[in-house]
């Protein structure tokens, strides 16, 4: 009897979804050609997910109506951006009846990633049915007008913030944020918030791209001159880092935030704030640290390599220049009591580059892509 009432219910839900969809078809036959813009993340809950409410905020503020995304299979002649690039050109090489847009943030080919060199290659065959690309840095705008899509529909949009989740750090919200993470006051404290392991488990696998082997030997060399060295870590995959840490006996406190808004108390605990990737789209972390006036030094990756001012907004090396980024970090430990005027310009730099200041950015981009 219970395999009746199974086959009975699985019977009924099939005919709900069947008529869902045909709902969703019918309504979809009576939406104008691209009036309706489908946003699609990768559901990891991370920065391309964040990116993707960044748009639906942006979307809203410029009169551009959002849909459900899941339902973009069901409909045609609409309009749909992915955050991950894999997607786009997966959605256009199976020949999706709607204008693709997509984020291509970094992902440099040639240099031994199999999958890089894979979406490149997608890109060159692809690129004349895309009708807007994203990219975040110079580098990668002409990376992507290498393939010999049209330069009209490449837009260098950085990934931005809100600048309301981050304010300046004062020696008030140092002493509280250290005190509630129970940090001591007295720590040099270092923070690395990206993710920096493969795969989303542990992360005991070094996602090398992000470079954590080179923040452990930046580490190792701090440890050395700054016996109060301390680490503040968030994100997710992080295992890595954690277990060089422990090797090397300096201390540190590992945070997974459950809201992106979230991660603004944590840069007031601060003294300096590392990047130190290989390749980057961004990071998002550069911009949350001009924001929230916390010293930055990075290798010349991602949007840093537009956004930052060696000397002047924070500091900036070569790629795995180890020496540097431990010469600058200590040199900010140094004279710490001097860097006024480079956290003013560098707030300035974030408040610049926010979401709402990227407006008229993303008005250019939809300008053809949506209609109305």
């Amino acid at each position: 009897m219970s395999e009746v009432w199974n086959m009975i219910i699985q019977r009924l839900k099939e005919m709900s979804q069947y008529i869902l969809l045909k709902q969703i078809s019918l309504v979809g036959k009576i939406w104008k050609p691209y009036t309706k813009l489908f946003l699609i993340g990768d559901n990891a809950g991370w920065v391309l997910d964040e990116e993707i409410s960044a748009l639906i905020w942006i979307a809203k503020k410029l009169d551009i109506q959002t849909v459900y995304p899941n339902i973009y299979k069901y409909v045609q002649r609409q309009s749909v951006f992915f955050s991950m690039r894999y997607r786009g050109l997966d959605a256009v090489s199976r020949g999706i009846n709607h204008r693709i847009g997509m984020a291509y943030f970094h992902g440099r080919p040639g240099e031994g990633n199999p999958q890089f060199d894979e979406t490149y290659n997608a890109l060159c065959k692809y690129h004349p049915l895309i009708s807007r690309i994203q990219v975040s840095h110079s580098e990668m705008y002409d990376l992507i007008l290498g393939s010999g899509i049209d330069p009209q529909k490449v837009f260098c949009i950085p990934i931005g913030i809100h600048a309301a989740w981050f304010r300046m750090q004062t020696s008030e919200s140092k002493y509280k944020a250290r005190h509630t993470l129970g940090i001591p006051q007295s720590s040099v404290v270092v923070g690395s918030f990206q993710k920096d392991g493969n795969g989303w488990g542990e992360g005991m696998e070094p996602k090398l791209i992000k470079g954590p082997d080179v923040f452990l030997s930046v580490m190792g060399l701090l440890k050395n001159k700054i016996p109060e060295l301390y680490v503040l870590l968030t994100g997710p995959a992080r295992g890595y880092i954690k277990a060089g840490l422990t090797r090397m006996n300096i201390p540190f406190h590992h945070a997974y935030l459950s809201k992106a808004e979230d991660v603004g108390e944590y840069y007031q605990a601060l003294d300096v704030y590392l990047v130190t990737s290989r390749q980057e789209g961004g990071p998002k972390a550069v911009l949350e640290t001009m924001a929230s006036g916390v010293p930055l030094v990075s290798t010349r990756v991602g949007q840093a390599m537009d956004l930052v001012k060696h000397g002047e907004n924070g500091w900036m090396v070569g790629v795995e220049d180890v020496e540097g980024l431990f010469y600058w970090s200590e040199y900010i430990y140094q004279h710490r009591a001097g860097l006024g005027e480079n956290l003013r310009f560098a707030r300035q730099t974030a408040e610049a580059n926010s979401y709402l200041n990227q407006l008229p950015l993303w008005s250019k981009f939809m300008q053809g892509f949506i209609e109305g």
